[in-house]
Order: structure tokens, then C-alpha cells, then sequence
């Protein structure tokens, strides 16, 4: 079954209720929270997790926003068709130059999307400071599939890290495949296997030498 928000314009309308939401709170920054990013986001989460339910109003049949910190969501809900969407909450200061945050893991996400109820969904609220007081400019509610790969990097760690390449630029195609982008997935990791064996290769070679070096070294 379809998702009646992803396969309609709810995504979106989704998205702006969100950026209202957090533009008509309160202040919420203390000074040293407005120096840290990662402390805005910590506060981002934490006011989104008590209030996504009401944001979300009729497209939200269950909720939660318990999760550890490892966690795959930070945020997660079941729509009235009983599909179940996990949201990654990401926070971005529009004045930085550079910001390449993690997603999931590749085999996480294949394993997670070999049910086709699920959804793994990035909230990424971009904002800008004034003192303490935050300026919220776009907000984006997507599942990765509609992330077009320009946008899209893998990191060596584990299996792979699906990452934003430059959370300055994101690109959206919305109703993109979920099956087409995940052929274009395996398609990534298929290229990207190989150039890490060659680096280990290179890695194994590198030691071997050392080990060569300090075995011809006298004992000190």
C-alpha cells in the first residue's frame, strides 16, 4: 500500500506545519545552547518529540519519541493504514559552511525496507541565529528515497554510512521509486566495495613493511 503522505502533497504540508510550529514557539535558547550546535539539537528534538504528534494531527494513529540514543529514529508513528514511518530529526545552521551528518547504515536500511510498511524519514530543520532567538528558514520531511544520490555520500564505517554530502544543499524529488532508488543504492555500494578492498589492500602492504622494518630492527 501506498503512503498517503508520501504519495500525496501531505509530505510537504507536513513540512510546514513543522516550520510554523517551531517559529511561533516560544524562545527556547539559553546563550551557551545557541553557541552549541549539537545543544540546539538536542533542543530541537526534545520540543518536536512532546509536540510531532500534534503536528502530524490526522495522519498519526500511534507515536513515540522514546528511543535510546543509538537508536535508528528519533521520532517514530503509524499512519492509519498502519504503515510505519521512523524520522532521523537533523538540525542545520544555515551560517556553517560544512556539515555532513550521518543517516543509517546501508545494510540497516536494506533489512528496514524489506518490509514496504516501512519508512525511514529525514526531518531536517534548517535555522539561523539571532542571539538566542532562532529563525527557522526550511524545513524538509522526506523519505531518503526522495534524496536525489547529488546530495548523498557513503562513509566507511561498518557496512557504510549513508550521509548527507553538504547539508547546505539538498535535493528532493518527490514520489521518486522506492524501488529505483534502491537499485540505484545497490548500484553505490557495488562501486563502492571494491575501492575500499583496494584501500585495505594498500593498508595491509603499508604494514606489511613496518613489520619488515622493525623485525631487521636489534632488540634496544
Amino acid at each position: 500500500m501506498k503512503s498517503r503522505i508520501f504519495s500525496t502533497s501531505k509530505f510537504e504540508e507536513i513540512a510546514k506545519r513543522t516550520k510554523d510550529f517551531l517559529n511561533g514557539h516560544e524562545d527556547f535558547l539559553s546563550p551557551s545552547v545557541a553557541r552549541s550546535t549539537r545543544a540546539f539539537g538536542d533542543a530541537i528534538e526534545g520540543i518536536l518529540g512532546d509536540h510531532f504528534q500534534e503536528i502530524l494531527g490526522d495522519d498519526c494513529a500511534e507515536y513515540s519519541a522514546n528511543f535510546a540514543r543509538r537508536a535508528m529514529a528519533d521520532l517514530a508513528f503509524k499512519d492509519r493504514d498502519d504503515l510505519y514511518y521512523v524520522v532521523d530529526v537533523k538540525t542545520h545552521r544555515e551560517d556553517t559552511k560544512f556539515n555532513m551528518p550521518n543517516l543509517t547504515s546501508v545494510e540497516r536500511l536494506a533489512r528496514f525496507y524489506e518490509d514496504d510498511a516501512n519508512h525511514f524519514v529525514l526531518l531536517l530543520i534548517k535555522y539561523s541565529l539571532a542571539g538566542t532567538h532562532a529563525r527557522i528558514s526550511e524545513v524538509t520531511f522526506a523519505p531518503i528515497e526522495f534524496l536525489h544520490w547529488d546530495c548523498l555520500t557513503v562513509g566507511a564505517l561498518g557496512w557504510g554510512q549513508i550521509q548527507i554530502a553538504n547539508s547546505n544543499y539538498i535535493r528532493v524529488i518527490p514520489h521518486y521509486s522506492r524501488k529505483r532508488w534502491m537499485l540505484e543504492l545497490c548500484d553505490v555500494m557495488l562501486e563502492f566495495y571494491p575501492r575500499e578492498i583496494g584501500k585495505i589492500q594498500a593498508r595491509i602492504e603499508y604494514f606489511e613493511r613496518v613489520k619488515q622494518r622493525w623485525q631487521a630492527m636489534p632488540e634496544q
